[in-house]
């Protein structure tokens, strides 16, 4: 399965948001590091059921529009 999202990192939450087709994703971490993209893949593992291996970011690792590709 491919989504795209659109991540908002330095949330005061962690919340996932269906919009449409797309997702909004708010991440507690910070783009440094690292750490949001860490953060985005333990929080779809969680919501999709799927392991963290199964997630990869698939274009936008910089950025803060995504897509991901999870394997169920």
């Amino acid at each position: 399965m491919i989504i795209k999202i659109k991540v908002r990192p330095g949330s005061k939450s962690q919340e996932i948001i269906k919009e449409k087709s797309n997702y909004v994703i708010k991440l507690k971490s910070l783009p440094k590091n690292n750490k949001a993209n860490i953060e985005l893949i333990k929080l779809l593992s969680k919501h999709f059921n799927a392991s963290q291996k199964n997630i990869k970011i698939k274009n936008g690792l910089t950025s803060k529009d995504k897509t991901i590709e999870i394997i169920q």
